[in-house]
């Protein structure tokens, strides 16, 4: 079977941020991604669920793009505008696919 090298590019962020970042994506080429609920978790802050929230933001949402590798760096700037003033993490890694044409 062919595979074809991609970029996997997980977000996680702030669940009040999440339309804004779909847009965001969006706007710069990313034709698909898939949006997560996180439940919980351990950061710079500790351990949190997202049982223990209180505010109508809801806890955090977890982004997964899968991008061929020319499309990568729209993706990331578009991504980091949104995360860099709020709570959240971006990290890539190299990944392998079956229908190219999807991506």
């Amino acid at each position: 079977m062919v595979r074809h090298k991609a970029k996997r590019v997980e977000i996680v962020i702030e669940a009040i941020m999440a339309r804004r970042l779909a847009a965001a994506l969006t706007e710069a080429g990313v034709t698909g991604f898939t949006i997560l609920p996180v439940e919980g978790g351990s950061g710079r802050s500790g351990p949190w669920s997202r049982e223990g929230q209180v505010t109508r933001a809801g806890g955090m949402n977890a982004f997964v793009c899968i991008v061929r590798e020319e499309r990568l760096d729209a993706l990331l700037e578009a991504a980091y505008r949104v995360v860099e003033r709020h709570i959240g993490v971006i990290c890539v890694t190299d990944c392998e696919v079956l229908r190219a044409e999807r991506f």
